[in-house]
């Protein structure tokens, strides 16, 4: 059994989001087998759901310790997160690609515009030195659609990374340079250049390299370094096929088809209505179709306005690995 995707992508109001959450909601308590044991445990009647507030959210250790997939097509890939050795993984088991690559390049124009109007550098050695990344696998495809002769990874050639700012920079060409935050920190300890015009997107997560760091301090070291105004991000993470972007400040914005909410720390089944209130974040991710669209994470935050939400860090108890870690 399947599900028309496209027109989610189309959303545009409240009214289209709460009708395409409602439908993503029913086909997955009818066909994701671990969903529907655990709204199941909750006693929710599926039918007497009307608002997407109202729609349990199924916690995100699940997607380590069991297969959540909806449906019975078959897998195309499999994405895994980042852990040390002998941690428990995530795995997120995609059964149709085209709806992942839909999801990262309509939220990558609709912030930024077209990828072949840039020249893209990626700064990513611990996601390129293992496999099943789901960044890699969206950094690639961004990487080819940009066609520029300067676009590609670096790894530890902080010289020559430097040295293609440089020539990017007197050729006034737009670019982003998007990197893991140690990998970039560590480029800025030999590497000092004045490119106001560069975007800096950082990946979060110093993947056991560095000490955290509280994200404001972080920020003005990479200004600093970089010559620019504001530090990029993007959140984003193995068990989501959309991602949140944030052009400074550490304030993120979803795309039409992703949503957060927050909820009560001591009682994760209740909704916090209140902004600027400090919750767990739930994901409504409608690119989910056949995994899990409704996930309660691990991590921590505030909603400002309209879809724009800031991380305040991760529950105490929550593994360390690799979405944005930057603790306020």
């Amino acid at each position: 059994m399947n599900i028309n995707a496209g027109h989610f992508f189309s959303i545009q109001t409240e009214a289209e989001f709460n009708k395409a959450a409602l439908e993503v909601f029913r086909f997955q308590a009818v066909n994701n087998s671990i969903y529907r044991e655990y709204i199941s445990h909750l006693k929710v009647d599926i039918a007497g759901v009307k608002d997407y507030r109202d729609i349990p959210f199924l916690p995100i250790s699940f997607f380590k310790s069991h297969t959540v997939v909806t449906g019975n097509n078959p897998v195309e890939i499999t994405f895994r997160s980042s852990g040390t050795t002998g941690q428990i993984t995530s795995k997120h088991l995609v059964q149709n690609l085209s709806i992942y690559e839909e999801s990262y390049n309509k939220a990558f124009e609709l912030f930024y515009g077209k990828a072949d109007d840039y020249c893209i550098l990626a700064l990513l050695p611990s996601y390129l030195e293992r496999d099943g990344s789901s960044l890699i696998y969206m950094v690639d495809d961004l990487l080819k659609q940009s066609t520029h002769a300067k676009s590609g990874y670096f790894l530890h050639n902080h010289q020559e990374l430097y040295q293609t700012l440089q020539e990017l920079k007197l050729a006034k060409q737009k670019t982003i340079l998007i990197g893991v935050t140690y990998a970039l920190l560590d480029f800025t300890e030999q590497h000092q250049i004045d490119f106001p015009e560069l975007i800096v997107m950082e990946t979060g997560g110093m993947k056991g390299k560095r000490k955290e760091m509280v994200r404001a301090e972080l920020h003005q070291l990479l200004c600093q370094a970089f010559g620019v105004m504001h530090i990029h991000s993007e959140y984003g993470m193995t068990e989501l096929l959309s991602q949140g972007y944030s052009k400074g400040n550490g304030i993120f914005e979803c795309p039409p088809w992703m949503k957060i909410l927050l909820r009560d720390t001591s009682d994760p089944l209740t909704i916090l209505s209140e902004e600027h209130t400090t919750g767990g974040i739930n994901v409504i991710d409608l690119a989910n179709i056949y995994s899990c669209s409704f996930i309660a994470t691990q991590d921590l935050g505030k909603i400002h306005a309209e879809n724009q939400f800031e991380i305040m860090g991760r529950f105490d108890n929550a593994d360390i690995r690799g979405c944005n870690l930057l603790v306020q």
